[in-house]
């Protein structure tokens, strides 16, 4: 029967291998997400200003139906 010690390797002998980034790759990379950032922030600013074109419109229209609702009554 063999040393089952013997059938373990051991990882200390075997080379480390450290991949470096390849510079061109970190920059598209970047790239990338720099454009989805600036299309997502596109794409906020856009909502919220057509939020408050709506909100606008609706304080338009509130203001007119109360005009057209006349002065309010004050009850005793």
């Amino acid at each position: 029967m063999a040393d089952s010690r013997n059938d373990i390797r051991d990882d200390a002998d075997l080379p480390v291998v450290v991949a470096t980034p390849d510079p061109k790759n970190v920059t598209v990379l970047l790239q990338q997400m720099q454009e989805r950032f600036q299309t997502m922030s596109d794409q906020i600013i856009a909502r919220i200003d057509e939020m408050g074109t709506r909100i606008d419109d609706l304080e338009r229209n509130i203001s007119d139906l109360m005009t057209q609702a006349g002065p309010e009554e004050t009850e005793k």
